[in-house]
């Protein structure tokens, strides 16, 4: 349990001004969420914990997405926080380094979305993958022109795309976090 990473995602969540009518309903639910305590930035508490993803963008305002292995859907790049996690948004940046394969990524630590969504995964522990909701908070993170990715062993593939062009299927709310990160950019 991280105390530290529980106290980051309250005062984050708590000072942050939602980019949707949709981002602000999850982030007052993920802020109920986490008046569970610090066990709720973890993959152990089953009714749903934090997770931290990342919306990569080149200069171009390409946006880079995944394949997810298991679900079969594009996605921002993302997942669980680890116990080494101090804040929501070095989460953010360590699941896009690894899953990207892209060295020397940038992170805006506002962040552009919050998405709450039902999921099935497991604990962590080899317990069989159960229901559970993910409270993902999403972070704009930047690259190099020229980045070349590499597919993490999370991920069938991974691939650059315009933002009127996203691949199919898609994970829901994955383009709800493309305007506010693109008007980033500006």
């Amino acid at each position: 349990m991280s105390e530290t990473l529980h106290a980051d995602a309250l005062r984050v969540l708590s000072a942050w001004q939602a980019t949707s009518e949709e981002a602000d309903l999850c982030r007052k639910r993920t802020l109920e969420l986490l008046a569970a305590g610090p066990m709720a930035t973890t993959r152990a508490h089953r009714p749903g914990h934090v997770t931290a993803s990342a919306l990569v963008v080149d200069p171009a305002g390409r946006v880079l997405l995944c394949l997810h292995g298991r679900l079969g859907l594009w996605m921002q790049l993302g997942g669980h926080c680890e116990p080494t996690d101090r804040t929501l948004a070095g989460a953010a940046l360590r699941e896009a380094t690894e899953e990207s394969g892209i060295p020397g990524l940038t992170l805006d630590p506002v962040p552009i979305d919050v998405d709450v969504h039902e999921v099935r995964c497991t604990a962590g522990d080899g317990s069989p993958a159960a229901a559970s909701v993910h409270y993902d908070v999403r972070f704009l993170v930047r690259c190099a022109a020229g980045s070349i990715e590499q597919v993490s062993a999370e991920s069938s593939a991974l691939g650059w795309f315009e933002p009127h062009a996203l691949p199919t299927p898609l994970a829901s709310a994955t383009a709800r976090q493309i305007p506010p990160a693109l008007a980033r950019l500006r």
